[in-house]
C-alpha cells in the first residue's frame, strides 16, 4: 500500500481526534507540487556534479525567485528584508497576533544537495498550499521565510540571513567577511542582489524576536540516524553549538628527512597530528561519560611552495570544528585545547598561532512545541523518534535570541553537502503532514 492510499484509507472516512480528513486530503493532494518545486530547483542549480547556490550568488537568488513565484501563485503575501530574506505570508484570522515563521536557507554548498535547506521551505509552502485548499485559516499569519546565506562555507560567518532579520548579526560582519571564492565583501554581495546592507548598518530589524510566536524548521537529517532505524521524521531535541578554529597554524623549522636525527626535529606536521590523536581520545573519554560531543579537522595542508617528499614540514595550516549541546563543557573543551597546544608546542619546538575561536550557541528546542509535536505524530499515525542536531541550523539562531523554536528531521540517506543526498518523497509528505497538523491545531 502506497503513502497515499495507506493515509486515504486511514483518514479518509474516520473520525480522529484533531485531525482533519480534508486537511490530510490537501497535503496530499500537493505532493506533485512539491516534486515541481524540487526539480525546479535541481534543474536550474545543477553545476554539472551537484548543487550550487551560492550564498549571495546567482542560485541561491534563483531559488528565491522560484520559491517567491510559487507562493504568489498560492494568492500568499510576499516581501523581503533589507539582507534578501524572502517571506510568503499566509493570513491568520488575528493578522496582529504575533506570526509564525517557518523557515530554512535557499543556499547550498558547492556541489552539495537538493534538499539541504530547501526542503524547509517546500515544506511550508506546501502546508499552507494544504491549509488553503483545505478551508483551514490559522489563528495568526504563518510567514514562511527562505532564509539567506547559512552555509558559513562562504563567507566564513554562521546564519548570516536569520541573524540580520533577528538584529543579532556581529557589527563588522557585513564589511570584514568576504565571500571565498571572490574576495568580496558581505556587503558588496548584498548590495549586487538588490539588498540593502546600509539599513542593516543602520540598526534595522526586520524580525524582533519579542514579535514572534515560534520558529519552525522542517530539514533533512544529515546524519545516518533516522535512516538505519527507518524512522521518516524525527523530532529535535537541540541543536549542538560550536566552537571553531577557522585559520590555524603550527610552525616548526623546515629541514631533510633523511639529515634530522628524531630528537633535533621540529616538525608541524607531527605536532597538529599528535593534537588530533589527543582529541579524538577526549572525545573517547567524553563518549564513556555520557559527555555529548564531537569535532573534526576540516582542513589540514602544508604550503604547496615549500613542502616536498623528502622535506620535514616547517607549516601546516589547518581548522578545528568541536561541537556540543552544552556551551559551558565546550569552553571546558577550549581550555583544553589551548593546554594541549601550549604543551606540544614547548616539547617539540613549535609555535602554533591558532587565531581567534568563533562560536555559535547550542540552539535549545522549545518544550512545549516538542510535546506538541509529539502529539501530532501519536496523533497522525507518524513513525517518529527524538535525536539531536549535529550540524547547525538557522534553528540555532532564532533559539538563541529567545524565540520559541522547534525542529523537525526528514529521514535521507546518503548524508548531506554533496549530490547524493536521497531524501524520499514520502518522508517529506509524513513531515509536511505534522507540520500542517501543528499549524491548524496548535498557533
Amino acid at each position: 500500500m502506497s503513502l497515499r492510499t495507506e493515509f486515504l484509507y486511514e483518514f479518509g472516512s474516520l473520525e480522529c481526534p484533531m485531525v482533519s480528513p480534508e486537511l490530510n486530503q490537501a497535503i496530499l493532494y500537493h505532493e506533485a507540487l512539491a516534486h515541481d518545486l524540487f526539480d525546479a530547483l535541481k534543474n536550474k542549480t545543477h553545476d554539472g556534479i551537484g548543487i550550487t547556490r551560492a550564498s549571495y550568488g546567482p542560485g541561491e537568488q534563483i531559488a528565491r525567485d522560484i520559491m517567491a513565484d510559487y507562493g504568489q501563485n498560492l494568492g500568499l503575501e510576499i516581501d523581503d528584508d533589507p539582507a534578501g530574506n524572502v517571506y510568503m505570508t499566509l493570513p491568520g484570522k488575528v493578522r496582529s497576533a504575533a506570526p509564525v515563521v517557518i523557515g530554512s536557507h535557499l543556499d547550498s554548498v558547492a556541489q552539495g544537495g537538493n534538499f539541504d535547506g530547501a526542503a524547509g521551505i517546500v515544506s511550508g509552502l506546501v502546508a499552507c498550499a494544504g491549509l488553503i485548499k483545505a478551508g483551514v485559516t490559522p489563528a495568526r499569519d504563518v510567514r514562511v521565510m527562505g532564509i539567506r546565506a547559512e552555509e558559513s562555507a562562504w563567507f566564513g560567518v554562521s546564519y548570516i540571513g536569520s541573524r540580520s532579520a533577528l538584529g543579532t548579526l556581529p557589527n563588522g560582519t557585513l564589511d570584514e567577511a568576504k565571500r571565498v571564492d571572490t574576495g568580496q565583501s558581505l556587503a558588496d554581495h548584498m548590495a549586487d542582489w538588490g539588498c540593502d546592507p546600509s539599513a542593516l548598518r543602520a540598526g534595522a530589524i526586520y524580525l524582533p524576536p519579542n514579535s514572534l510566536h515560534a520558529y519552525i524548521e522542517v530539514h533533512i537529517e544529515q546524519g545516518p540516524i533516522l535512516e538505519e532505524a527507518q524512522i521518516p521524521v524525527g523530532i529535535v531535541t537541540g541543536i549542538r553549538g560550536n566552537r571553531r578554529l577557522p585559520r590555524a597554524q603550527c610552525t616548526g623549522e623546515y629541514s631533510h628527512c633523511g639529515g634530522v636525527p628524531r630528537s633535533h626535529r621540529h616538525d608541524a606536521v607531527i605536532g597538529v597530528a599528535e593534537l588530533v590523536n589527543a582529541l579524538d581520545e577526549l572525545w573517547i573519554e567524553y563518549e564513556a561519560n555520557g559527555q555529548d560531543f564531537a569535532f573534526t579537522v576540516g582542513k589540514f595542508f602544508t604550503d604547496s611552495e615549500w613542502h616536498a617528499m623528502t622535506k620535514i614540514a616547517g607549516e601546516v595550516n589547518f581548522s578545528l570544528d568541536m561541537r556540543s549541546l552544552d556551551g559551558e563543557f565546550l569552553e571546558v573543551t577550549v581550555k583544553k585545547v589551548l593546554e594541549l597546544t601550549d604543551e606540544i608546542a614547548r616539547r617539540r619546538g613549535l609555535n602554533f598561532d591558532l587565531g581567534e575561536f568563533t562560536q555559535a550557541a547550542p540552539g535549545r528546542m522549545d518544550p512545549e512545541i516538542m510535546a506538541e509535536m509529539s502529539e501530532g505524530v501519536s496523533t497522525l499515525g507518524i513513525p517518529s523518534m527524538k535525536l539531536a542536531s549535529g550540524a547547525s541550523h538557522d534553528a540555532a539562531a532564532f533559539a538563541a535570541a529567545g524565540v520559541p523554536t522547534q525542529m523537525l528531521f526528514i529521514r535521507n540517506a546518503n548524508g548531506s553537502h554533496n549530490p547524493d543526498e536521497a531524501m524520499e518523497i514520502d518522508d517529506f509528505m509524513q513531515a509536511t503532514r505534522l507540520l500542517a497538523w501543528w499549524l491548524a491545531n496548535k498557533v
